[in-house]
């Protein structure tokens, strides 16, 4: 075995304190010369995605020991998305991302690890821990919590999940389901560990994992609770001990170009979260990969969307795990379409593991001669309102909403947004505006999951269309268009905007804009009081300084 990273802090004399500090952690001598493997473990005991990772920070433990390595676990922090939703806790979902990315750096680096095994499942937490990983590059790999089981509707018996209870609260509000009817509901929809059961962020990012080449085949698709996830974490801690023993592959060996190519085609296939766009063009951009959002419209033209999940479809995250996976998926797209020579952790390429693949269900994974559209699930769109571009989870629109003009009703914030369609000052027609959410403006970039839900479970979902500086909750879907950039806060045309201003969205011809003349914008633009930042003090205050636009991944400045 060559030299171990580890000796840094385990070899020669001049490392005697050190052995004693492992030693008084009950490190053996014999240890001093096996590899020394870092689990990133994100857990925490109230965030249903994290709750049982304690459970599976010890299980991995003991296999890194049986394959022959030292496990030495160290915590992130993970944000609650669901929890932080619809008010000032969400501001701080996104940032988070940075300061986990910060703390594995800051962990590995400074305990000089061989190897590392990530234990993430939620939103930020995944893409946190890979830009981390990226800046170490020691061989890493993902092994996620895996995605939590749907519930049960209690009257229909239908699948449900935490979207469900978003769209009953704005079904209760307009007298459409009663207060015992919504507490039905919120005690039913989520039955269990894992990360929300749809395809959400959390889940769409753990799958693209396997296509990216950094998890083994059904990282993101096994159940928290299946017993199948247990032989997956043992194989992941096997596999972390080979890789450290060998030196390899390490993460910027497998992020590049191609593999990104590969997820992102993934990610139109099933129609992913919007969120992904935003965490993908972070890791691109820390791998030192040029990537864009023209790239990922290419992309889009030419994958079709052949599995649509929940939210956008009644099928969950455990019925594609059924159905064969993401290697399933990706099985059943044109090879022309993947670059099959990609290496993996695994230590195949992506084209042999999609070779060892089965689809098991034509439904859930749809053939290429009826998919749900030809073109992928994620669009971009351009004009004169998204100049820097404008994204929008386009396989979760009705038909006749992929086109749609309306007259804007301007928010300028999300809280306000809430109380405005909670009220009744949302009608059919409108287009609503929330601005200065933006990663500065925020400063956070908030997701938008309840005033989205709220305009669904109102019966508006075909009626009302939104844009926003801000971003969406995987769990969204219909007429929403997020990340536009430029933000308000760095003077986007969105922050000019008056209530009444004409808005069309052309989704099929990945266009969005405002019918105003550049006079007007320019005059309005003249008569526009400067932005100034909405929070003095503490952390956002240094993220509202350092953070980049929306169309770079809100990535912090270098």
């Amino acid at each position: 075995m060559k030299k171990m990273v580890s000796d840094q802090v385990k070899a020669g004399n001049e490392r005697a304190p050190h052995r004693s500090l492992f030693f008084a952690t009950g490190m053996k001598r014999e240890d001093m010369k096996k590899p020394f493997i870092g689990i990133c473990n994100s857990y925490e005991s109230f965030v249903p995605g994290h709750c049982h990772l304690n459970k599976v920070g010890e299980w991995i433990k003991q296999c890194v020991i049986e394959a022959g390595g030292v496990p030495m676990e160290f915590n992130t922090i993970a944000v609650c998305d669901g929890i932080a939703m619809a008010h000032a806790g969400m501001k701080f979902s996104l940032p988070s991302r940075e300061l986990i990315a910060d703390s594995v750096e800051s962990i590995a680096r400074a305990h000089c690890f061989d190897a590392m095994i990530c234990v993430p499942n939620c939103d930020k937490i995944v893409p946190g821990m890979l830009i981390g990983a990226l800046r170490v590059n020691i061989p890493t790999i993902f092994a996620s919590g895996g995605p939590m089981a749907p519930g049960k509707h209690p009257k229909t018996g239908k699948d449900t999940d935490l979207n469900s209870v978003f769209e009953a609260v704005g079904a209760e509000n307009v007298g459409k389901i009663t207060k015992k009817e919504l507490e039905a509901v919120e005690e039913t929809s989520c039955p269990g560990c894992g990360s929300c059961s749809g395809m959400f962020t959390a889940n769409s990012m753990n799958c693209l994992y396997e296509a990216l080449g950094l998890a083994l085949p059904g990282n993101g698709t096994i159940l928290a609770i299946d017993e199948k996830r247990k032989a997956l974490w043992r194989a992941a801690a096997f596999r972390a001990v080979e890789m450290a023993k060998k030196g390899g592959p390490v993460p910027r060996d497998l992020v590049t170009k191609e593999s990104l190519d590969n997820a992102l085609t993934l990610d139109m296939a099933m129609g992913g979260s919007t969120n992904t766009v935003l965490h993908t063009l972070a890791i691109a951009r820390e791998a030192g990969v040029d990537y864009s959002l023209e790239r990922m419209n290419e992309i889009s033209a030419r994958t079709p969307y052949i599995c649509k999940l929940a939210p956008s479809g009644h099928y969950h995250v455990s019925d594609l795990d059924a159905a064969g996976g993401i290697m399933a998926i990706l099985k059943r797209l044109p090879k022309k379409l993947l670059n099959l020579k990609t290496k993996t952790v695994s230590g195949k390429t992506l084209g042999q593991q999609i070779a060892a693949a089965k689809i098991s269900d034509d439904d859930v994974i749809r053939t290429l001669d009826n998919p749900y559209s030809k073109d992928g699930g994620l669009a971009v769109l351009w004009g004169n309102l998204a100049e820097r571009g404008a994204v929008v989870k386009k396989g979760g629109v009705a038909p006749s909403m992929m086109n749609f003009t309306g007259k804007a009703i301007c928010f300028n914030s999300q809280e306000e947004a809430c109380e405005g369609i909670l009220g009744g000052k949302v009608k059919p027609g409108h287009v609503v505006v929330i601005r200065y959410e933006g990663p500065k403006g925020g400063p956070g970039m908030q997701e938008m999951l309840a005033p989205t839900s709220y305009i669904i479970g109102a019966g508006l979902g075909e009626s009302v269309a939104l844009i926003t500086d801000g971003r969406f909750s995987g769990a969204t879907h219909g007429a929403c268009v997020g990340h536009v950039s430029p933000e308000a806060a760095e003077g986007g045309l969105i922050g000019l905007l008056k209530n009444g201003d004409e808005i069309t969205i052309d989704i099929p011809n990945r266009a969005i804009s405002a019918k105003l003349t550049k006079s007007e914008i320019a005059k309005r633009r003249k008569a526009l009081k400067p932005w100034t930042p909405r929070i003095k003090g503490g952390w956002l205050e240094r993220y509202a300084q350092f953070v980049g636009n929306a169309s770079t991944g809100a990535s912090l400045k270098q």
